[in-house]
Order: C-alpha cells, then structure tokens, then sequence
C-alpha cells in the first residue's frame, strides 16, 4: 500500500462516494475497467464526506487561478478514491496514461494548463515516472453545477 501510505504522509484523505446534488442521477460508473485498462469518468472536486467542494463559478471571473489548482488538487483525490474503490489498492496503478483537464473559464481567460498543474503535481508527487500522462487542459463555457474543473484519465493497471 505504498501510494495510500504517501497519501497518509501527506495528511490527504481521499473522499467519500460522491454525493450527487438533489435530484440529480449519474447513471454511468465512476470507473470502468477494461482488461488492463480503468476509464476514469470526469471528476470534479469533493470534500471528504463527498460532497462537491467550492469555490464555484469561471475561473479568471469568480474563481481565481490559485483557487482552481486548489480544486484540480481536490480532483485528483476524488479520481484515487474512485480507483482505491474500483481495484482495492492504488498500488495496481502502473501507469498514468492520459489526463483530460477541464476549466470553466471565463471569456479571455487562457491559464488552463496552470489549472491543471494543481491535477498533475499531485499525481507526479505520489506515482513518481508511473505519473507522466500525456495531457489536454482545455477551457470549457461552462461546467456541471458550476464546478470550476473537471478532470477524466485513464489509467494501465495490474491484475
């Protein structure tokens, strides 16, 4: 259990299920696995009980850039609490394949990568060379319940 072993370390806690807003249902799973492959569905940021964690609102308008890769961070908890759920240890993880970033960005705004950074450095801190991804941060309109980020991966994992 060496990545939650760094988690504990770095006093993170992975969050709860999520709790979906009222009178919202989310009818696709979290995860998917596929042979040696999990789909991870976007994610956005949550607080330990898995409620959706704020600040919400664009960034570069209601949201500030740090404040976002606060949040990024917060999703790249919410993502390993979903995989620790769907393969019972974040050890099986081999790889970090591919990060799609999504920034609810305000009009002019163009910092989408440095949002998303908050994502990655984590993953980077806790997988080491098992983290590089190949990555997209792109700036979205608008995202589910204002969330400033959402983030799917998919990641190469062991059997």
């Amino acid at each position: 259990m060496i990545i939650e072993g760094r988690l504990r370390e770095l006093g993170l806690v992975l969050p709860a299920p999520v709790k979906a807003p009222p009178g919202v249902r989310l009818p696709f799973a979290a995860v998917r696995i596929v042979g040696d492959r999990a789909y991870v569905s976007g994610h956005g940021p949550q607080l330990p009980d898995g409620s959706i964690a704020g600040p919400f609102g664009k960034v570069g308008a209601e949201v500030t850039v740090e404040e976002a890769q606060a949040s990024a961070r917060l999703v790249a908890l919410s993502i390993l609490g979903s995989l620790q759920r769907a393969l019972g240890d974040l050890d099986r993880v081999v790889a970090w394949s591919r990060v799609f970033g999504m920034v609810a960005s305000a009009p002019g705004f163009d910092q989408q990568p440095t949002v998303i950074n908050g994502f990655s450095d984590l993953i980077l801190e806790l997988y080491g060379d098992a983290g590089a991804h190949a990555r997209s941060a792109v700036g979205m309109a608008e995202l589910p319940f204002r969330l400033p980020v959402e983030i799917e991966a998919e990641v190469a994992v062991r059997a």
